[in-house]
């Protein structure tokens, strides 16, 4: 019924505050090897769009070409048999502000398109979605998929903590960390109250949790557990770990229930270069030289902000 190119393309486009740019564009990089200006993005790599907080939708693209019409009558070939469908134009695009296509053209070319496709449209609850967007020039059309965001539901966890990531920031910190999962192994040994394993155990990462602090644990179980999943959380420092990861993600501790001192800071990187080959490291302060002594060196960085307060995230191999 629907059809798929040999090697497929997708369209990706993206949403995010001001803000959150700089982080948006490091998870960018981290699953395409590249970052978008404009919000939107071509690649072959396949992503599901509610893995991020900040892909708005994602097209798998069908049809392509030049103009519209091309677009219209390739549409014709597509018979949805029993199944019902919408076709929506997608607005984010890397069009100039003169070449904006406005709401009554985008419902009339969803409507011209709609009228090719073979079966019967639903624009309330229908059983598929397609898209059409406009990028580079030229016209793609495919089946949409929109982002869940599924993290969201995560904010109503029963244990929070004034000082732990934010579900957003968190579940980018475990895309920059492990992009591709299949066969990765990560580990978070300052994990808090577990806010980065409830996402990463969410996108079915390979992941487990130790924390120095008896209390966050408890509580970082009673969240996965909460929320469906399973995870392996211990109570020990990081120096105690002798299995070797793949990647270890390291919020750095800072409040004043487990701030670390900078003799402390260093040992835990140590212990993470001894464990893992790969860091993302969370700090609210510049470290680089104490991570660069530690053994690591920094591949890619960004600054996740909120308000005055600012934590940078660093990719470190």
């Amino acid at each position: 019924m629907f059809i798929r190119k040999e090697r497929p393309e997708f369209i990706y486009t993206f949403a995010c505050q001001k803000e959150e740019q700089s982080l948006s564009h490091l998870e960018m990089r981290s699953f395409f090897g590249e970052q978008a200006e404009n919000n939107i993005l071509k690649s072959t790599t396949e992503i599901d769009p509610s893995r991020s907080p900040f892909i708005k939708e994602r097209i798998e693209v069908i049809y392509e070409g030049d103009s519209l019409p091309e677009i219209v009558e390739q549409a014709g070939q597509i018979d949805m048999e029993e199944s019902t469908f919408k076709v929506i134009f997608v607005k984010i695009n890397d069009l100039e502000a003169s070449e904006k296509i406005e709401y009554d053209k985008r419902r009339l070319i969803e409507r011209e398109i709609g009228w090719e496709i073979k079966g019967e449209a639903d624009v309330r609850h229908p059983d598929h979605l397609f898209g059409i967007v406009t990028l580079g020039g030229r016209w793609y059309f495919g089946n949409l998929q929109k982002n869940e965001a599924l993290w969201l539901h995560h904010m109503k966890k029963p244990q929070t903590f004034s000082t732990a990531l934010s579900t957003r920031v968190a579940r980018a910190v475990a895309n920059i960390a492990v992009p591709e999962p299949d066969g990765v192994k990560a580990i978070d040994p300052c994990c808090g109250i577990g806010t980065v394993l409830v996402e990463a155990l969410s996108m079915g990462i390979d992941i487990v949790g130790r924390d120095i602090n008896p209390l966050v644990t408890s509580g970082s179980r009673e969240n996965i557990a909460f929320f469906g999943y399973e995870g392996d959380v211990r109570v020990g420092p990081i120096s105690d770990v002798t299995e070797q990861y793949d990647v270890a993600i390291i919020d750095l501790p800072y409040n004043l229930y487990t701030h670390a001192t900078p003799e402390e800071q260093f040992a835990i990187l140590k212990h993470a270069r001894r464990i893992a080959r790969k860091a993302v490291i969370i700090t609210i302060e510049t470290i680089d030289e104490m991570i660069m002594e530690a053994g690591f060196k920094i591949q890619d960085r960004c600054i996740a902000s909120k308000g005055v307060f600012s934590r940078q995230i660093l990719v470190c191999e």
